[in-house]
């Protein structure tokens, strides 16, 4: 995932120490129900689509934005799904971020899947009985993307 010039202008001050950061995930579908998911070139592993916002940028259109700007498919918001504050994370370099995840369900409204920027390897479409491995963030969030529940958490952040 390429770091946006805002946080490594920060990180330039304020070394690898934690920075709380705002996420967006998007759970995108098409007309026939099937998932849009993309395998990250970071890690080799597919995931649902996601990133950060610019500063000023509302959550819903960077969801937008970063899906078009990694698969090439156009889609509309149609609902929050689940906000929530993710465990913090360490990368390679040292550097320590935490997110405030929010996450969209999405249905697709144009554009044709294919990679679109260096941070896929692959992208495509699948069906919900017939998904990759994918991590327990991915796998949660699109379980509640097909229901219509709310989801609920108590003060740890588990349901």
């Amino acid at each position: 995932m390429a770091t946006p010039d805002f946080i490594s202008t920060l990180r330039a001050s304020a070394g690898h120490q934690l920075l709380w950061l705002p996420g967006v995930t998007a759970l995108v579908f098409d007309d026939e129900g099937r998932v849009l998911l993309n395998r990250r070139s970071d890690t080799g592993r597919w995931s649902v689509i996601g990133g950060i916002p610019d500063p000023g940028e509302q959550p819903a259109a960077c969801a937008v934005r970063e899906v078009e700007e990694e698969t090439a498919v156009r889609c509309a918001v149609e609902r929050v799904l689940l906000v929530q504050a993710l465990k913090p994370v360490t990368y390679g370099n040292g550097d320590i971020c935490q997110y405030m995840d929010i996450t969209f369900r999405c249905r697709a409204v144009g554009g044709e899947a294919r990679v679109n920027d260096d941070e896929s390897l692959d992208v495509g479409w699948f069906d919900v009985d017939a998904l990759p491995e994918l991590s327990e963030f991915a796998t949660f969030r699109i379980k509640q993307a097909m229901s219509d529940a709310p989801t609920w958490f108590d003060a740890t952040g588990i349901g």
